[in-house]
């Protein structure tokens, strides 16, 4: 080796050196960063893995959708936390203008990333509003947020602190106070809506607010702390864990899919091919949503208690497996001892629900799920069966239950009977207004005739093609 050659090669190994020192003092600037998106990429990367299979069963939701666009704006604010908290310590190196526009890119996505935070939040509880209006002023709130992040953006300062640059100026505390407002308007939302919020998203919601608060807090009082990101890797986490977990889910749709088996199972007994089964669980999630528009119930019927009543409604009858197939088939009017063992169903129903199904999920599915078996075919004026109960003292999903399932009885073919004209069916559910059924039940029913006919045709078109088929 020549004099030359080693001196070149002493040379590159100096730039070597030179080039890792600057990239480990880089690394040093945005370590927590760094470590949050991983910490998001291998999330990311397991909900997608465990999700698949739900993807191919399940329709997406609002909560899915908010959830999904959560993710992608978290990696990528955290991103740009990541890159801005490097190229904040290198002044000389790096232009002010690219500096500024890194800086606004981490602010408006950080401003988009609690937006959807707060609407993913509402629609995983109460769903989200119908009103247009409501949705509107959201928007035009955010982006006047972003506006404002834009505007103030040329009067940026960047700080040297103690142990690293940082940047304050007015966009810092625009980005800083639309945390807070929406902090604050979700504490206001859970206060308001406790009582409607299961226990365990309850939980991880408070946690949540709480850590999300002492690190604001923190990166408040101090500003060169740059710990922003770990309250972005905290709430995906606590969400994913307590909301979105894909084996809590898939759990969930199998469940789902167990009950409407065996319920359809139980309805074959008296002729049924579980055709009622879906038209009454249709028409009580019909009644829920169009309740859903009265004040007096839009905090009640939440998104939760929708879907406990699509587990719950499938299971009204599944005390029928206690009843002789004899009685449940016979094409002739039933004897007075015959009705009584028909009765029994309710009860029987009860108890199988509390003694099988009742401790799978959480206590208000239990509850539910009981009350439509054990009450559906009590009246709104006391002369139903099996306590007698009347009037509010009939749980409320039992009373919408109550109207969905006469009105399937009504206007289906049975073993005993042909099916009457929908029109005639309407009026049986309007004769009973106030003496069979509740009242306000029935108006929720009868305000939408379309969408109860197109439940109605839907379900006849299924099965007369199952009915061709063979199946």
């Amino acid at each position: 080796m020549t004099p030359e050659d080693k001196y070149t090669r002493e040379e590159n190994q100096i730039e070597i050196t030179k080039s890792m020192g600057v990239m480990m003092e880089a690394i040093q600037w945005c370590k927590m960063q760094i470590m949050c998106l991983l910490i998001l990429v291998y999330i990311g990367c397991t909900y997608i893995k465990d999700g698949n299979y739900l993807k191919r069963t399940t329709k997406k939701s609002y909560c899915n959708v908010f959830f999904d666009a959560n993710f992608i704006v978290a990696e990528i604010a955290v991103l740009f936390d990541g890159i801005t908290a490097c190229t904040v310590n290198y002044l000389d190196q790096i232009p002010r203008p690219i500096n500024l526009l890194l800086h606004l890119g981490m602010f408006v996505s950080y401003e988009i990333y609690i937006a959807l935070l707060f609407w993913y939040w509402v629609s995983a509880t109460v769903g989200i509003p119908k009103k247009r209006w409501i949705k509107a002023v959201g928007i035009l709130a955010n982006v006047i947020i972003v506006g404002l992040t834009v505007f103030f953006l040329p009067d940026i300062e960047f700080i040297q602190g103690k142990y690293t640059n940082y940047s304050m100026g007015a966009a810092v505390y625009v980005c800083f106070i639309s945390v807070v407002i929406h902090i604050v308007f979700s504490v206001v939302f859970i206060a308001y809506n406790r009582r409607h919020i299961p226990k365990r998203k309850m939980i991880g919601l408070a946690t949540t607010l709480v850590f999300v608060s002492l690190i604001l807090t923190i990166q408040f009082v101090f500003p060169e702390a740059l710990v922003s990101c770990i309250a972005v890797a905290l709430i995906l986490v606590s969400v994913y864990l307590n909301m979105e977990n894909p084996a809590i889910h898939g759990l969930e749709y199998y469940h789902n899919e167990m009950v409407m088996g065996f319920a359809t199972l139980i309805e074959n007994k008296d002729d049924n091919t579980g055709g009622h089964i879906r038209r009454t669980s249709a028409y009580a999630l019909l009644i829920a949503e169009n309740m859903r528009k009265n004040k007096k119930y839009k905090n009640l019927i939440n998104q939760d208690y929708l879907n406990n009543l699509s587990k719950a409604a499938p299971m009204h009858d599944v005390g029928k497996i206690g009843v002789p197939d004899a009685i449940l088939q016979k094409p002739g009017r039933l004897t007075k001892d015959e009705f009584e063992v028909i009765k029994k169903h309710t009860v029987i129903g009860g108890k199988i629900i509390k003694d099988t199904f009742g401790h799978l999920f959480d206590d208000g599915y239990e509850t539910m799920a009981y009350d439509v078996a054990m009450y559906h075919h009590e009246k709104w004026n006391g002369k139903g069966y099996p306590e007698g109960l009347g009037g509010t003292d009939i749980p409320l999903y039992a009373r919408m239950m109550a109207v969905a399932d006469v009105f399937d009885a009504v206007s289906a073919k049975r073993c005993y009977r042909d099916a009457m004209p929908l029109e005639e069916c309407y009026r049986i559910i309007e004769n009973g207004r106030g003496e069979d059924f509740d009242p306000e039940i029935v108006d929720a029913f009868l305000m939408d005739k379309s969408k109860v006919e197109e439940i109605y045709d839907q379900s006849v078109s299924d099965d007369h093609l199952k009915n061709v088929s063979g199946f």
